[in-house]
């Protein structure tokens, strides 16, 4: 049997390390990279009958007097354009953007594929409606598990939730990678990824306190619900992560930033479910069983 609690002193340093590493790249970025979902802007992806560099269409557009202009490659020949303006017919704006790259490219069909735009009340909008979000889905889960466990057992799953959110988190910002409506979506669904490994550990401990020995030591019994449930969590977390693999390696740049996401959540939700959850609930557990002890001294 693996005694997993060994390794809590070096699971809580990873974890200082986590939120320090998210509150440190924070300020150093001066933020988050918000798509055009939450910043404002247009957002074109045009199609290049002929190969180019994204470097040349960036030249190009730079030319003109748009704000904050981006140029990504988006798939073989297309590239994604982001400005910080907004146009009153987005459509036009994609067919002004077309007519300069036609002309800057001379022998270069282009064609627009999507063309879309986003206000900034509307993105500052977003933004607090994401965060708000991820907060009620923590404070829900948190009640869920203190109605059908204990108060323990609450606070361990919302650590590691929090963890897995900040983890997510410091890896987008130490890549500079944009946060989309669909990151934010994956990582809502990491959330509930994640609380369900944790609740079927959580359930196996509380089965397990109900028939262990009065000599058996609480950490026996984590420990052995731990490993009981290990091949489970395992092979659940690997299978998911074939597909979210799958869709990483072949779902494009469109997909890029969501897939990706997922598989830092699968991992770093895997790793708090097993690491971090069971940890913090016996933090609290223990420090629980203490004051009883001592209430009934006193009582002596």
């Amino acid at each position: 049997m693996i005694n997993f609690l060994k390794y809590s002193t070096l699971s809580f340093s990873f974890l200082a390390a986590i939120l320090a590493s998210f509150i440190g790249l924070y300020f150093l970025r001066g933020g988050f990279n918000y798509s055009v979902d939450f910043t404002g802007g247009t957002q074109v992806v045009v199609h290049f009958n002929n190969p180019v560099k994204a470097a040349d269409v960036r030249e190009i557009l730079k030319k003109e007097d748009w704000r904050g202009v981006e140029v990504s490659e988006f798939d073989k020949n297309d590239f994604r354009v982001r400005i910080q303006d907004v146009s009153v017919e987005v459509v036009g704006l994609g067919e002004k953007i077309k007519d300069i790259l036609e002309k800057g490219l001379p022998g270069n069909k282009v064609e627009v594929l999507q063309s879309e735009q986003v206000s900034p009340s509307i993105g500052k909008s977003l933004v607090r409606n994401a965060v708000t979000a991820v907060l009620l889905a923590l404070l829900a889960m948190m009640i869920y598990i203190f109605l059908f466990f204990k108060f323990s057992f609450a606070v361990g799953a919302v650590v590691a939730l929090l963890h897995d959110a900040l983890a997510i988190g410091a890896v987008f910002l130490l890549l500079n990678w944009e946060i989309s409506i669909d990151v934010i979506a994956a990582v809502l669904m990491t959330l509930g990824y994640s609380i369900n490994d944790t609740i079927v550990i959580f359930a196996r401990i509380r089965e397990e306190m109900k028939n262990a020995s009065r000599h058996e030591s609480m950490q026996d019994i984590v420990n052995r619900a731990i490993n009981q449930t290990l091949r489970r969590t395992l092979l659940t977390s690997f299978s998911t992560l074939l597909v979210v693999l799958s869709v990483l390696i072949l779902g494009g740049e469109a997909l890029r930033n969501l897939s990706f996401a997922l598989l830092l959540g699968i991992i770093f939700g895997t790793y708090s479910s097993i690491f971090i959850a069971s940890p913090i609930m016996m933090m609290f557990y223990k420090r629980k069983l203490t004051q009883g002890q001592e209430k009934q001294q006193a009582v002596s």
